[in-house]
């Protein structure tokens, strides 16, 4: 059984009047409706500075009695270090597991995967047989700590890194991050803030989006915010760098677009972080070996990090909203999940980070849905074929160049009181097939 998404250009309608920042430089650029599509935003002016959470993830402000009953500062910088995702959010469907598989099409390799079932990680081949499992619940990474009267993301890891040696750096959203082996031991753990993503470079360095909740008074002084940093570790897990993003912005060419910014809670949701090669240093010196690319969900905004500098020095908006896990693929192009730029269908666009021209898109239709309000991650694999997660729907899938599916998996995890839910699917990541797995241990087969 085969299936393909249509091509949906209904949006470049948009027209004119985007909001564009590139290379230093803040001005308009008009969407060229044509074969040659423009990026444009649809950024209305009255969403401006209105932070546009969607509803049972994200608190907009720590001081939400409702949630805490307390209202007190303490507690208010407890319950906004620790806001964060839902183990599910849909209803669960009938099937589950490897449901769409075209071995000629499909690139070959592992899947691990992070999900909202359970505080785990997974390994499984193409047709869904688990070849290893790590787990480990947050008590027993860190038993003293002392957790917000509710919203503790305790329940579920939100993303992983398998190194070829089977050990695994995991995060708890909002409190740290950790390090098993291959048989989940822990090696150790930093109570750190750490948050949504992580990248391990070749040298072993681990770049990791972090937070703090704390009052800053020039923005509101009588409800925090959540500053976020990128903070560069050791391969022990101890900090070497730490740099604020919102100094970065502060200190650089892009200031102005603080003004769109919330004056209260979680002002940026930072949730994608990726240490640039250089291999577009030649096109803009933003973009040269060591700058890190990161998401900026609640302004719709894609950024590059000077971290020498503690600068930004690249930044761009366009037609995504509520964007994840932009990142740099072949020819000088940049992919991006697009949860919400077509409302209720999501996205994937593949686009000149320069001259925003748009090389190839895949999006849901009503007859081959694909949504995810929240969270998600897009891969592109050696092959040119494209690994999107589909997180909310617990979903994940591989698409070719031709937008037809040859990938399917659908999680058989559930969530909600009742298990009514389909967990959370965070992330899926593929890895080679001849990544080395002598160290796994097959934990059960379904």
């Amino acid at each position: 059984m085969t299936a393909s998404f249509r091509s949906n250009s209904r949006w470049l309608a948009l027209g004119a009047g985007s909001l564009a920042l590139n290379l230093g430089l803040v001005g308009a650029i008009v969407a060229d409706v044509d074969e040659r599509a423009k990026l444009a935003s649809p950024l209305r002016d009255s969403e401006a500075s209105a932070p546009h959470n969607p509803p049972g993830r994200w608190p907009r402000r720590a001081s939400d009695k409702q949630a805490s009953g307390d209202d007190s500062l303490d507690e208010q910088l407890r319950q906004l270090q620790t806001i964060g995702h839902a183990a599910g959010s849909q209803s669960a469907p009938e099937n589950s597991d490897v449901t769409r598989y075209e071995p000629e099409l499909a690139w070959d390799g592992l899947n691990f995967m992070v999900s909202g079932h359970a505080p785990e990680a997974v390994l499984t081949d193409m047709r869904g047989v688990v070849l290893h499992r790590w787990a480990r619940e947050f008590r027993s990474v860190w038993p003293d700590y002392a957790a917000p009267k509710r919203g503790l993301n305790d329940q579920f890891w939100r993303r992983a890194h398998l190194a070829p040696n089977g050990d695994v750096l995991a995060i708890f959203e909002g409190v740290g991050l950790f390090k098993l082996d291959a048989r989940s031991n822990l090696m150790w753990s930093k109570q750190n803030g750490a948050h949504h993503d992580l990248f391990v470079s070749d040298a072993g360095e681990i770049y990791v989006l972090s937070r703090e909740a704390k009052l800053i008074e020039r923005y509101d002084p009588r409800a925090p915010i959540l500053e976020e940093f990128v903070l560069v570790l050791d391969q022990a897990g101890d900090e070497r760098r730490r740099v604020s993003v919102l100094g970065a912005f502060e200190q650089s060419d892009y200031a102005p677009l603080l003004a769109r910014m919330p004056r209260s809670g979680d002002v940026f949701h930072n949730n994608t972080i990726e240490v640039l090669d250089g291999s577009l240093a030649d096109r803009s010196p933003a973009f040269r070996a060591g700058n890190v690319l990161i998401s900026v969900l609640n302004l719709d905004l894609l950024a590059v990090l000077d971290l020498d500098a503690q600068r930004i020095v690249w930044a761009l908006t366009g037609p995504w909203r509520l964007q994840h896990q932009p990142t740099m693929v072949e020819g000088g192009r940049m992919l991006v999940l697009d949860n919400q730029g077509l409302g209720e269908h999501s996205r994937v666009l593949e686009f000149d980070p320069f001259s925003q021209q748009i090389h190839w898109s895949v999006s849901g239709a009503s007859d081959a849905p694909f949504f995810t309000r929240t969270c998600g991650s897009v891969q592109r694999l050696p092959s040119g074929n494209t690994l999107i997660t589909e997180s909310d729907a617990g979903r994940a899938f591989e698409v070719t160049r031709d937008k037809r599916i040859v990938w399917e998996f659908v999680s058989p995890h559930r969530a909600g009181r009742n298990g009514e839910l389909i967990a959370t699917l965070f992330d899926v990541v593929r890895l080679a097939p001849d990544f080395p797995v002598d160290w796994a241990q097959p934990s059960e087969r379904r």
